[in-house]
């Protein structure tokens, strides 16, 4: 459906009129949304030493419980690419949201291993639809040449409440105990859920962006009419977007991207505390400073993106060269295994950090490469690979940890990833392309 059918004048007479800015509001959300997201997953690693005590837990069984939540996320990506096709954003975020946080909450009540691996699997099954969203809300709402720093701002609230929230996260462990950090994160969550539902809408459905705001991101490139959702699910459109070279690239660049990531997330406080013997109110200090970079990283890959994009570099070089430094300089991590001062460790694990933020900004490829009506399939296949890291990078840290009885291997293994990373979007993605495979059949 066109703009004019979805607002009313026609974009020539939308040319004249002041544009609303309803899309910085939409940011606004999905920024909210995201930021309570990742406190959601990252809870578990700040109460982690405090639980292995209680229940008695070693690093190989911590490193199951810290996979857990990415069983069934990588397993629900597909399906949660595909309700967003077919319903859209505003409904399935609004579940999403409420049922991760509610999973969350239930994580104060775990009285052993199995219960927490089982909300964990909760957890993980309703975050699912998140960042498929969030790539089809910004491919929607912003035009191309805004959009990678619409990227980088919602991104950079994954940091926000990683970084700047860390240390009151550990005086509410330190205050009142590990179950109260899952009970306000949860709560929080479970009264966003209402706000989002009340105020997100899509472009086409949008009662306050007007019809000059909604013709300048379609004439960008955004994609603001109703074709955007409705598509049915079919399993050959798995099978045609994996004929790409480009589509095996992304995928096996973002499995990389996100494996630092999942480091941080995960084992990094446990890192300072048992190999780095820093004490625990220290830990708290340190672990926020590689969230804070990693904060300023996003912001910086996205607007260095944009601004090539506007000075007239290609496409190709623009969306992709700042997720390549990023994976480069992310290699830096495996540097801490020769450095004895604390202080000029954490300088190398907040470069590391900043730089893997800058490598997230390869969301922003995908509005570019998605066949029209399969944007929410092809980023849950995307966000599907950086989860299987999800799986399998704490497994790994916490074998090597428990059989070497140090992280030396575990911050190699991590750095080589990394690597391998650049090199598949060198190498194996290619030139950009938007993929073509037969129509999607559309639900009337």
């Amino acid at each position: 459906m066109s703009v004019a059918a979805d607002a009313g004048p026609a974009p020539s007479m939308a040319a004249i009129l002041p544009r609303t800015r309803v899309r910085v509001t939409m940011l606004g959300l999905l920024s909210v949304a995201v930021l309570i997201n990742y406190l959601d997953r990252a809870v578990l690693g700040i109460a982690a030493p405090s639980i292995s005590r209680e229940f008695g837990l070693d690093a190989a069984v911590m490193g199951v419980v810290f996979s857990a939540f990415s069983w069934t996320y990588f397993l629900a990506q597909i399906p949660a690419g595909a309700m967003l096709d077919r319903f859209g954003n505003r409904v399935i975020y609004f579940l999403a949201l409420f049922f991760w946080s509610l999973f969350t909450l239930l994580h104060s009540l775990a009285s052993g291993v199995t219960m927490l691996v089982g909300f964990r699997w909760g957890l993980g099954l309703a975050e699912a639809p998140c960042f498929p969203a969030n790539s089809n809300v910004v491919g929607m709402w912003f035009p191309r040449r805004e959009r990678a720093r619409a990227i980088g701002v919602y991104t950079a609230a994954e940091y926000v409440g990683l970084g700047f929230l860390t240390p009151l996260l550990f005086w509410l462990l330190a205050a009142h105990g590990w179950r109260a950090l899952f009970i306000v994160t949860g709560t929080v969550g479970i009264v966003f859920a209402g706000v989002w539902w009340l105020f997100y809408r899509e472009p086409y459905e949008s009662r306050t962006a007007n019809a000059a705001e909604l013709a300048y991101i379609q004439q960008g490139g955004g994609l603001v009419g109703r074709e955007t959702r409705g598509t049915k699910f079919e399993l050959r459109l798995i099978r045609e977007l994996f004929r790409y070279r480009q589509m095996w690239g992304l995928c096996i660049g973002q499995f990389c991207v996100y494996s630092t990531f999942v480091f941080f997330l995960t084992w990094f406080p446990t890192y300072l505390a048992t190999a780095r013997h820093m004490a625990w109110i220290k830990v708290g200090f340190f672990t926020s400073l590689p969230y804070i970079a990693g904060f300023f990283g996003i912001l910086f890959a996205g607007w260095w993106s944009d601004f090539m994009l506007r000075r007239g570099v290609s496409l190709n070089t623009a969306r992709k060269l700042p997720v390549i430094t990023g994976l480069v300089l992310a290699g830096s991590i495996v540097i801490c295994n020769w450095v004895d001062n604390n202080y000029l460790v954490i300088a190398i694990l907040s470069l590391a950090f900043f730089a893997q933020s800058m490598s997230s900004s390869g969301w922003s490829v995908l509005s570019e490469v998605s066949p029209p009506g399969l944007l929410g399939l092809v980023g849950g296949l995307f966000n599907a690979s950086a989860n299987l890291s999800g799986i399998v990078i704490p497994l790994v840290i916490g074998i090597i940890v428990q059989v070497t009885g140090s992280f030396v291997g575990a911050l190699g293994f991590v750095g080589a990833v990394a690597i391998i990373g650049a090199l598949s979007w060198i190498f194996v993605i290619g030139d950009l392309h938007r993929m073509e495979i037969a129509r999607p059949v559309t639900a009337q």
